[in-house]
């Protein structure tokens, strides 16, 4: 009797740690956006394979390589905060129909260039710094909508089955574009990303229409740093910015995996590995999120996971057992899943709708930072001194400036979702308009 009883209660543990599909089953418009996210991330994912390794076939430069992330870089920061004011003034079905349509043209350039006989490395940069500019416009939108399609107690849940749909595209977008770009071509890459994107791009054509609940703010440098103004007047926001650049800025150990691999675990072959073991630990986290919807205090959880990742970096840069560094970058991934989790889930639930369009452009900014400052100081360090103090240092420094900056915001350490004043001001006014 006592056996079955606690057979009975590991499987209750276990159905209620299970990804909480109820937006799925309730919302239409919600599966449309999760069938055209998971679809786009990973035919995205295959381009982002296929261009680098084209770039590098025509030039044999890494600079080269290098270049392209830059070019991508400017109109992703600009764009970003553009798209967010223009999530806030027009229809959000809109604007992710045309700039999919503005993807789907322009990434069938792409599969025209490849097809030349000799494909320009120019067309190759100009059509990368374009579809940087529209995904940039869309992304604030399509983030911006979410809560507009479901309930707000169904928040939590739309956050961890959203981030499920982008772990998939995520872990076997590179897989996939990996075999096609050796085996038939970046051409043909480019091409299934076509495909991705005209059927993501039917799905948002399938969107009722969501024009602003109030009238919008037209688009413009005011509107924008209306925008700020308002993230860095709540501690809240704040630090879930501030928390996450500390994070990525401090122990982002990615633009070292080669020479961990080759020169400090000495096995090159275990580079993949080393990419695709925190995609494999942000999965799990999320695959197992249905306890997130029980925690009302998300800035501790935020604050808390972003401590574990970079305790879990310094872990894998202190030892060279290959098991235990992908262990550690395993754990590291899923804490990263854990903090991206609750930062979403407070902005959708606090963000006034009007506002949100906007929020959503200025986090674009914050996650493009953090990261590339990140590289940027990891590599300085492992030249300075070596890969190792490099990734251990980084790990040990986010440590500190996560706790550092949740003594600063207490108010964003002690955020409850239960009694903060914007999640209960968001949650009257969607229960007076009927979920909306």
């Amino acid at each position: 009797m006592c056996g079955t009883l606690a057979q009975v209660g590991v499987r209750e543990r276990l159905r209620s740690a299970r990804v909480d599909l109820t937006p799925l089953r309730t919302s239409a418009d919600f599966r449309r956006l999760f069938l055209a996210g998971t679809v786009f991330y990973l035919g995205g994912m295959v381009s982002y394979v296929a261009l680098p390794w084209q770039l590098y076939r025509l030039t044999g430069s890494n600079l080269a390589v290098g270049a392209l992330g830059i070019v991508e870089l400017v109109p992703l920061v600009a764009f970003g905060l553009w798209g967010g004011a223009l999530a806030d003034h027009a229809d959000r079905r809109v604007v992710l129909v045309w700039t999919g349509v503005a993807q789907v043209v322009l990434t069938a350039g792409l599969v025209g260039n490849a097809l030349l006989p000799t494909p320009q490395t120019w067309a190759i940069y100009l059509v990368g710094a374009l579809l940087s500019a529209a995904g940039a416009l869309q992304r604030p939108s399509r983030e911006a909508l979410i809560p507009r399609t479901v309930a707000h107690d169904e928040l939590p849940a739309a956050v961890s089955v959203s981030s499920l749909g982008m772990q998939i595209g995520l872990l076997a977008g590179p897989a996939v574009g990996g075999i096609l770009v050796e085996s038939v071509g970046a051409a043909m890459a480019y091409a299934i990303d076509v495909g991705g994107l005209v059927v993501a791009t039917v799905l948002f054509a399938r969107l009722r229409s969501y024009p602003p609940l109030e009238e919008g703010t037209r688009p413009s440098l005011r509107s924008i740093a209306e925008g700020a103004r308002y993230a860095v007047g709540r501690p809240d926001l704040l630090g879930t910015y501030l928390v996450d650049i500390a994070a990525m800025f401090l122990a982002m150990p990615t633009v070292l995996f080669p020479a961990l691999a080759a020169d400090v675990l000495d096995s090159p072959s275990v580079l993949g590995l080393l990419y695709s073991a925190g995609t494999v630990g942000s999965l799990l986290v999320t695959a197992t999120s249905g306890w997130t919807g029980r925690v009302h205090r998300h800035g501790r959880a935020v604050v808390l996971a972003a401590a574990v990742w970079g305790g879990a970096v310094a872990a894998a840069g202190l030892t060279t057992n290959i098991p235990l560094v992908l262990g550690a970058l395993a754990v590291a991934g899923g804490a990263d899943m854990v903090s991206a989790l609750f930062r979403s889930v407070i902005w959708h639930q606090t963000i006034p709708d009007e506002m949100r369009g906007r929020l959503a452009g200025i986090e674009m900014l914050s996650y493009s930072v953090g990261p590339l400052g990140g590289q940027v100081r990891s590599g300085l360090v492992a030249d300075r001194w070596s890969v190792r103090t490099s990734i251990v240092s980084g790990g040990l420094l986010c440590v500190v400036g996560v706790a550092a900056t949740a003594a600063w915001l207490r108010g964003f350490w002690g955020y409850d979702a239960r009694t903060d004043p914007y999640a209960v001001a968001e949650r009257a006014r969607r229960a007076a308009a009927g979920g909306s």
